[in-house]
């Protein structure tokens, strides 16, 4: 049997990198990390082709090949997903869904032939069981929660990793936190369940081995959700798997109170990592009670996000505008934390409710819904209706967006950042797609750009003061020539 395994495309968001990845000649930021896991699983002589429409195209000729697909996709890319299921149904194909989309919403997908949801470790197997006697049911479901240290290696085989910034790894599934209006524990549960650090390095080894040297995202949504785990053995192993392997960092998302343990952060950056995303959500009080983001409250989130940084883990952080408890001040509130923390990557968004979540729940009792999520916050839309008139919420949220990524402020923060950032060791050479985008950036924003001044300024500051962050200096400079895109593109036209 030949199977397609299909990724919808993203569109063009905050968070699909884009404009950046164009100036260093790459299509996506990371690759299709479940299609892959879910490719390993499949029957030995089956054939396999992995389309990622972020990278590639999908061919006239990869459809006659093909006698099934499977198709996985996030909320942000549902359009996409129709539109690729129309079209392998035209021409004859068997389709069978999986992955964040179909588990919140299969019912919305009458052409899709099969549903294999939730964790495909469980629920493949049955489906590939019931497939081969010709009695196969249209939806495979469960309330278990799979054993990750059953999990194959992704078939990375299947990559042109040539196409990507960066590889993905999963070490871990859950988290101990329940916040309001997030989908983790909806999805994976409360209890993080880990691979063993023998399948961690296995899995490293394998991207090693094909010749991959970049960045290496750990996709857990907290990793820091098994602290004992990571102290006794995955840290001081990855800290000896990398002694005789220069050239891979990685960077991963985690909870605040990583910043209470100083020990855990001095591993994972002798460990090679990076940057940590966090959400940070909210600097006001309420807030955070209202999310029950309770990881986050009571302490001084300014000082924990720069204990971070002047360790040598570069903060990306998350927020959200539009809890019931925020009033007009919430927007300058942002903009001044924000500012003070020196975060360069700040992911603001509305908030959205989730299909599963509490305030989901809670919303559709009050009759606040006003339609399915999109799945990306980073926009003027939400589907709920806030406390806060709409209006003035939309016009904070551009305020936000005007404010912190403008050049000026932008540049501000990158300034300050650098100068609290302890430099990573041991980076490896820079790679020649490194190097291609340093030069397209002098082009587009040292020459063309409308930041060149304050995008001088910080380079020649960097280049005399802190050498060693050059890369890190660069790398931010571009990102925030995507965000600009993006907001004048779609937010603040």
């Amino acid at each position: 049997m030949n199977i397609l395994l299909i990724y919808p495309e993203f569109p063009d968001t905050f968070w699909s990198f884009k404009h950046a990845l164009k100036l260093a000649h790459k299509r996506a930021a990371s690759p299709p990390l479940g299609l892959l896991t879910i490719a390993a699983m499949l029957p030995q002589g089956w054939g396999r082709r992995l389309i990622d429409l972020n990278v590639t195209k999908l061919a006239g000729s990869d459809l006659k090949w093909a006698d099934a697909v499977f198709i996985s996709a996030m909320l942000v890319q549902r359009e996409a997903a129709r539109q690729i299921i129309s079209r392998c149904r035209q021409a004859g194909l068997l389709v069978i869904a999986g992955g964040p989309l179909f588990t919140s919403e299969y019912e919305q997908f009458e052409e899709v032939d099969h549903f294999v949801l939730n964790e495909g470790e469980l629920t493949l197997p049955p489906f590939l069981a019931d497939l081969a006697q010709g009695r196969a049911k249209r939806v495979y479901t469960t309330k278990e929660f799979a054993d990750i240290g059953t999990s194959p290696a992704p078939a990375w085989e299947l990559l042109d990793m040539r196409r990507y910034a960066a590889m993905s790894l999963q070490y871990s599934r859950g988290c101990p936190f329940q916040c309001e209006f997030c989908n983790v524990t909806v999805l994976f549960g409360h209890h993080p369940r880990t691979k063993s650090t023998p399948q961690v390095l296995a899995e490293l080894n394998a991207l090693y081995e094909l010749g991959w040297r970049e960045s290496v995202f750990f996709v857990d949504d907290n990793f820091i959700g098994n602290k004992k785990h990571l102290k006794t053995d995955l840290l001081p192993a990855l800290i000896e798997w990398r002694k005789s392997r220069g050239g891979l960092s990685f960077y991963t998302e985690a909870s605040i109170n990583l910043a209470d343990d100083e020990e855990l952060v001095e591993l994972m950056v002798q460990a090679g990592f990076d940057m940590v995303f966090i959400g940070i959500e909210t600097p006001d009080e309420a807030g955070l009670a209202e999310s029950g983001k309770i990881q986050n409250q009571r302490r001084d989130l300014v000082e924990d996000v720069k204990r971070l940084q002047r360790s040598g883990l570069q903060v990306l952080g998350g927020f959200i505008v539009g809890f019931d408890s925020d009033t007009p001040e919430i927007f300058q509130r942002q903009i001044d934390f924000i500012q003070k923390s020196a975060i360069v990557t700040a992911m603001v968004g509305l908030l959205h409710a989730l299909p599963g979540t509490r305030l989901y729940e809670r919303l559709e009792k009050e009759n606040r819904l006003l339609a399915d999520s999109t799945g990306d916050n980073v926009s003027l839309c939400t589907n709920i209706v806030p406390i806060m008139r709409l209006e003035t919420l939309q016009e904070g949220y551009k305020s936000i967006l005007r404010n912190l990524y403008s050049p000026e402020r932008y540049y501000q923060r990158i300034k300050a950042f650098l100068q609290d950032f302890r430099p990573p060791q041991g980076q490896g050479p820079l790679s020649f797609h490194y190097k291609l985008a340093f030069l397209h950036s002098i082009y587009r924003l040292g020459i063309l750009g409308c930041e060149r001044v304050h995008f001088w300024k910080v380079m020649l500051w960097t280049l005399f003061r802190r050498p060693r962050l050059m890369r890190q200096a660069v790398t931010l400079a571009i990102y925030g020539y995507h965000f600009r895109i993006i907001n004048k593109k779609y937010i603040l036209h």
